[in-house]
């Protein structure tokens, strides 16, 4: 019998009872997440109705210009997370240091990093944008996370997911068994399992990457590209198609749904940042949704969820989808 067509609540919680151990502390915790990002869509969905759209007077910690939405959904991610009682500690994208769980609230034996709105410049122009979490376990023994807690590799997650707010909204979700895709049915409030076992093919004829940076990247990636450019009058001999939308959330749905690589790789603007993108908040989760469809992200060096996070906000490069595609970069590299 397929599973098409259950709600979220249910996938999550079947699956909960396969493992005999199971608290149900994470299927609380992923309907706590669930909660929110349905309140985030609805936001998203509204925003030029009740006057959130546009930027906010303020910057993140990254120094970035924010918009009305992401301390707004930061907010909403706080608010339905920090009581509970699923939670030890949370660390997010737009905030500098961890965020404690009030003292008069419960906690739990997790911890999460998100990002609440990735990709929210294309807010203003009505492009798809999304929130991005990664859930790993809090030390045994600590009831005070620290900093320290949340420098784990991505291989020790257990869990990680995004959700893109579209044309419909998607919930992408993986606990190390594969990944599955949701779309939520707004006339009964509830994520529906529509996308069963996502993989992503081994072979692609499609790129995305911020072709205005060319002039920045390193030689092999140049190699790269100018191949993909050249088609089938190059050495390839094969015409591909470049897609690039600036939200990671809806290029690696596009990676997940038809195959294709994704690249924002290291360049000389950012050397001294490492990369462009936050490990804990969107490299690490999105690499490990990507290796349980079958694809592969690595820093082009490096795979990335063997990274040992050395700092809450620390950036990487990121190249991930297709097998063989990123495979060919890594393999410039090492020619390099």
């Amino acid at each position: 019998m397929s599973d098409i067509g259950k709600s979220i609540t249910q996938f999550i919680i079947e699956q909960q009872r396969v493992h005999k151990n199971s608290t149900g502390e994470m299927s609380g915790l992923l309907n706590d997440i669930v909660s929110a990002c349905k309140k985030i869509s609805h936001l998203v969905n509204r925003s030029g109705i009740i006057g959130i759209g546009g930027a906010a007077e303020s910057e993140n910690v990254q120094g970035e210009v924010q918009k009305k939405l992401d301390i707004i959904t930061n907010d909403v991610m706080v608010d339905h997370l920090k009581w509970t009682g699923h939670l030890a500690a949370m660390a997010s994208e737009e905030i500098e240091e961890i965020i404690q769980i009030p003292a008069n609230m419960p906690k739990g034996q997790y911890l999460i990093a998100f990002d609440p709105l990735d990709g929210s410049s294309n807010i203003d122009i009505n492009l798809s944008v999304g929130t991005i979490f990664s859930i790993l376990r809090c030390p045994e023994g600590v009831t005070n996370p620290t900093v320290e807690d949340f420098m784990q590799k991505g291989s020790e997650q257990v869990c990680a997911g995004f959700c893109v707010y579209g044309p419909t909204t998607m919930m992408i979700l993986t606990t190390g068994q594969g990944v599955n895709g949701f779309t939520l049915d707004r006339d009964v409030g509830e994520f529906i399992l529509t996308h069963p076992n996502m993989t992503i093919p081994e072979d692609t004829a499609e790129f995305a990457i911020n072709m205005s940076n060319q002039r920045f990247w390193e030689a092999p990636v140049q190699r790269y590209i100018e191949e993909c450019v050249q088609g089938m009058d190059g050495s390839r001999e094969k015409n591909f198609n470049m897609r690039w939308v600036a939200s990671m959330v809806a290029e690696v749905y596009r990676v997940l749904t038809r195959g294709g690589i994704f690249l924002y790789p290291l360049d000389s603007k950012p050397t001294t940042q490492g990369g462009k993108l936050r490990l804990l908040y969107e490299a690490n989760p999105m690499s490990f949704i990507v290796e349980q469809a079958g694809g592969v992200s690595s820093t082009a060096y490096q795979r990335i969820i063997d990274i040992k996070p050395e700092g809450l906000h620390q950036r990487v490069p990121v190249i991930l989808g297709s097998k063989n595609e990123v495979e060919r970069v890594m393999r410039y590299h090492k020619e390099k």
